[in-house]
C-alpha cells in the first residue's frame, strides 16, 4: 500500500485526534450541571434525556410550562431546555416567568422550536433566553450549546 495514502487515510493517534475535532477539551458534568427538560413531546424528552444522561448529566422533565417554572424554582437545575410549543403556558411565557423570579433568573435557557422561523428566535433572546436550537436537534449542536452555557470547556491550550 502507497505510505501517501496510509498517512492520508490512516488512523491518528486519538489526543490528535482529540485536538482536531474539538478545540477545548470537555470537562464532566458535576451536580450542578443538571439539565431541566421542558418539553410536552415524549419522544423529544426521551431524545434528550438519552443523550444528556449518556454523557454524564443528571436530567429532569416537566411535561408543560407551569410545571417547568415550578421545577426550576425547586430544583435551580444549571440549564433549562425549554420547548416553545406546549399547552397551556407555552415556552416564551414560562422563560418570562423565570427571568422575572430571583431565584431562578440566572438560570440559562435554551429554546427549542421545530419552526425555524428567525423571528422565534429574536423573540425568545428578547424575553431572555441564551441560546436557541432548532428540531430536530443535532448532537453535536446540542452539547456545543450545553457546554459552553454550563462552561464545561477548558479554554483553547496552544
Amino acid at each position: 500500500m502507497d505510505l501517501g495514502f496510509k498517512r492520508l487515510f490512516g488512523r491518528r493517534p486519538a489526543e490528535e485526534t482529540v485536538r482536531d475535532r474539538r478545540a477545548r477539551r470537555r470537562v464532566p458534568p458535576g451536580p450542578e450541571d443538571s439539565v431541566l427538560i421542558v418539553d410536552d413531546s415524549r419522544t423529544a424528552v426521551h431524545v434528550l434525556k438519552s443523550m444528556l444522561e449518556q454523557s454524564g448529566f443528571t436530567t429532569y422533565v416537566a411535561t408543560d410550562g407551569e410545571t417547568g417554572v415550578k421545577l426550576a424554582r425547586e430544583l435551580k437545575p444549571g440549564l433549562i431546555l425549554m420547548d416553545i410549543v406546549m399547552p397551556g403556558i407555552n415556552g416564551f411565557q414560562a422563560t418570562r416567568l423565570i427571568r422575572k423570579d430571583p431565584l431562578t433568573r440566572r438560570i440559562p435557557v435554551i429554546l427549542i422550536s421545530g419552526n425555524q422561523q428567525v423571528t422565534e428566535e429574536v423573540w425568545g433572546r428578547r424575553l431572555g433566553a441564551n441560546d436557541f436550537l432548532a428540531k430536530p436537534i443535532q448532537r453535536g449542536v446540542l452539547f456545543a450549546k450545553v457546554e459552553a452555557l454550563l462552561g464545561l470547556r477548558e479554554p483553547t491550550v496552544q
